[in-house]
Parts: structure tokens; sequence; C-alpha cells
């Protein structure tokens, strides 16, 4: 296999793609920050190269689907591969409609890419989009963090399955397929192909994995899964379609590894957030509102709209519908081992702690930050550093938890909103990556588009002047004038 890489692979990305390439179905459970994206992309460009593909459609989670387009596709798709991307947008914009209607035509040098979030398969209009691609082209299916899947009884996994079936080639991407029960690799598994795990229905797979009792409440008899069972063969069998790699078996990959989760914004996020832009004030509902004085003020404002609340005149804190917390969750999902969440406000950090104290339990989360007693704060350090507490989140503000601390037993931290400060930004990072640290560590940052919040972390990324960054625009300076 002659391929001239566009980025030069890591040794387990070269082993994936030598396992993958040429499988008409293939999984590459590898976990977060080991670059399975590229691995993917690499294997798209050979198929076409080989003209066994013409097109791919990509589908994932509302949070990860336009990085595709904005963000791998470019940096790993080799440049001499002509290309035509579209991005699914239930209600397109002209130019968008004009790419959705040009990945239809056949031109045997172009790859036609349509990239779809996996939530438009619950809607007729995505299945039915996404159905006419793949019947206009051969196509490589893919679908990222498959776990959204994994669930057989949801419309949007019994559509894939169906339309996989026009697929001459599938594959699957996530770093844990089994999020809840090794039940979940069923449905997964099975887009990939039927019977992939020998079984034509996902009963009889259950009852061969998982220990069932038969158990009565009221006048109702129902089955409950007590226990798991045949798990060496089950994995034996997983091991023939798939490749697993952890971040820790990765000799060759950076200390650091980061990664961006978009968010996309409610109606509601947008309206505020525009009028504050242009007018710098903003009806919130009812009689209040938000206005804002100074340069600084607005930042400040608009970065807490995209969070998902903000202070009104009265300086009371008006939640604004968001979901910045759900991609949150999704993000958390695919993580194992114990994790940093930075959150650049008080209400975020309250919101955070109480969420996964009802999702994980009581003991599974500590917030650190300004509230935090001061006699509390190296007992939720000591337990967080303990493999076997039960403390998995560490939820604080950059402000307090920034310095001095050391957090080395995450693997994983979050930044579910930043700091304009890069020196805390750097600072934060250092907590998990220092002495002691015999792991990679991987940081993600959840980005709503186009907003202040994408000016912020380009800036950190770039290690730039961040006053400079994101009161350079047009737009700032005229106010500042």
């Amino acid at each position: 296999m002659k391929y001239l890489f566009k980025t030069e692979p890591y040794e387990h990305q070269r082993e994936a793609l030598r396992l993958s390439w040429k499988a008409e179905a293939f999984a590459l459970f590898m976990e977060m920050g080991t670059g399975k994206s590229k691995v993917l992309l690499d294997n798209l460009a050979i198929l076409f190269g080989q003209g066994a593909v013409t097109a791919a459609l990509i589908v994932a989670p509302k949070g990860v689907y336009r990085n595709w387009a904005a963000q791998e596709i470019p940096i790993h798709l080799p440049d001499a591969i002509r290309r035509e991307i579209a991005v699914w947008s239930p209600s397109p914009r002209k130019a968008e409609r004009t790419a959705l209607e040009q990945v239809f035509l056949p031109e045997s040098d172009t790859l036609k890419i349509l990239i779809m979030n996996v939530e438009a398969f619950s809607t007729q209009k995505g299945s039915n989009f996404a159905q006419r691609f793949i019947l206009a082209h051969r196509v490589l299916l893919t679908v990222d963090e498959s776990t959204t899947i994994k669930n057989p009884k949801a419309r949007r996994t019994k559509t894939l399955m169906k339309l996989a079936m026009n697929a001459p080639y599938r594959r699957i991407l996530t770093g844990f397929p089994i999020t809840q029960s090794p039940l979940d690799l069923y449905s997964q598994a099975e887009l990939l192909a039927p019977n992939m795990l020998g079984y034509t229905s996902f009963f009889s797979f259950q009852n061969r994995y998982a220990q069932i009792i038969n158990r009565q409440l009221a006048q109702r008899t129902f089955r409950q899964v007590v226990g798991y069972q045949n798990m060496e063969e089950l994995s034996e069998k997983v091991s023939h379609f798939s490749y697993r790699v952890l971040k820790k078996d990765c000799l060759d990959l950076p200390d650091k590894v980061y990664q961006r989760r978009e968010v996309a914004l409610t109606p509601e996020q947008k309206r505020v957030y525009k009028e504050l832009q242009e007018y710098a004030i903003a009806e919130l509902g009812g009689a209040e509102t938000v206005s804002v004085n100074s340069v600084l003020t607005q930042l400040l404002r608009l970065h807490q709209v995209v969070c998902g609340y903000v202070k009104n005149d009265d300086g009371e804190e008006v939640e604004i519908p968001n979901q910045r917390m759900d991609e949150l969750m999704s993000v958390l999902e695919e993580m194992r081992g114990k994790v940093i969440i930075w959150a650049n406000y008080r209400h975020d950090i309250k919101s955070i702690v109480n969420l996964l104290q009802k999702t994980y339990g009581f003991e599974s989360v500590a917030s650190y930050f300004g509230d935090t007693p001061s006699e509390e704060r190296q007992e939720i350090i000591t337990r967080f550093q303990d493999p076997d507490s039960e403390l998995k989140y560490f939820v604080g503000n950059t402000q307090t938890g920034g310095y001095g601390i050391t957090l080395t037993e995450a693997q994983n931290v979050v930044y579910y909103s930043n700091n304009f400060d890069l020196e805390k930004r750097l600072q934060s990072e250092d907590r998990a990556h220092r002495i002691g640290q015999t792991n990679k560590v991987t940081y993600v940052d959840l980005v709503a588009k186009d907003t202040v919040d994408e000016k912020i972390v380009k800036a950190l990324r770039n290690k730039l002047n961040l006053a400079q960054e994101v009161l350079g625009d047009e737009k700032w300076r005229e106010w500042i004038s």
C-alpha cells in the first residue's frame, strides 16, 4: 500500500490504518486524543484513490460534526484530492444549500463528503437526505462517537442501520464503546454488518452475555439484568473487527493533546447575544433587561450568554436556555478515570456540580473555588488524588484552583468556560501535567462558534495577547473610539 500522508502518522495510527484500510467494516476504538479522525481520513483517501468509494458520509454528534469540515479534513486529507464538502443543516442558507446540492453531482475526480449530525437521523428530512446521498454514490459511512447509536430501539439507530446496508464501507469511531454495559456493543456492531457479533437480534445477544432474572413489581413481571457473562468470548469476537488503543499505550504522542467541542447556541441565546453585541442592551423576558456601558462589561456579558446565563441590571442571574451542559455530559461520557472541569463563573460551577451529583452520586464530585472553605480544600485534593476514592470530578475555577496544587490523577481536563487570562490558563493546564503524571493529558475546550467564546479560545491556544485578539475587531475599535 503506497500512500503519501499529508500529516505524518504516529505508530499506533499506522497500525490502525494497516488493519482497517481495506476492510468493508471496521471499528476504531481509540481513546480520545489518540487521533482516530486522521486514521479515518487516510483510510478514505486510500479507498478514493483506488476507486473503491466516490463519497463519504460522516455522522457525528452536534458538538463534533462541524469540526470535521473546519479542522480535521483540511489538516489531514491530502491536498491532491479534490473534494466538495457539505455540512447538513435542516434550514440551510443560500451558500449551504448550494453546497448540499453540489455533493449529489457525479464527478469521478472529486470526492464528495457530506457531514451530518447524528440527531438529524431522528427526523424524516435528515434521513431522506442521507438516503439520497448514499444511493447516489459508493459511500464510506462513518459514525463518529458511535455510542450515540448504542440504543437499538432509538429511531436514529434504526435509520442508520438501514442506510448502512447500501454503503459498501462502514466505520464506527469511539474511545469507549461501552458506557453503561457490554450490551452497548450490539447496535454499534450491527451497523457495521448484520450479525456482526453472531446474533440475529438484540434479545438473543442479551441472553448470551447478560445474567437475567425475572422480577415482579405489583402486578407486572419484568426481566432485570443483574450481571454479565461470557465476557472473554465477546471480547474475542470484537477484536476481529476493531482496533483498540489507549493514550497510555501511545509512547510517541505529545504530552498534551488539545481538542475542541462546538456548542450550538439556542435561538434565545442568539437573540440576546446579537442585541447585546449590536445595541449594548437586551431584553431577557418580562421587564428584565441587561445593559452594558463599557467594552469590557460587554465582553463579560457576551461570554456569560454563551455559557447559558447572564446578570441582569439588578445584579440577578438569569438562566438562558442552552446546550452547553448537554455537551459537557457528552464529553464526560467519552472519558475514563478522573476529570478536572474548569469553569469561569460561580454560576457555572454550581450548575455543573448539581448535575454531576444527580447523575453520578453526591460523592463523585467536589467543587474548588472561592466559596470552598479553606479547611476543606486539602481534603478535596487528597481524595481526588486517591485512585480508590469515589471522587471522580474536580470542578473549580482557575483563579482558586489553577495555582500551586497537584491533580495528576486526572488524564482529562475540560474547560467548560475559559478565563480571559492566559497565565491562569497555562497554570491550570499544569495542575494535571506536572511531575507525578505518567500519562498523556487531553484538554477539551467547549466553544460556541462565531462568538467571543471562540475568540478567547483561539487567543489562548495561540498564546496571543488576549486583549488584542478579542478587542482588535472593527466593532470593538469603533466603540472604543
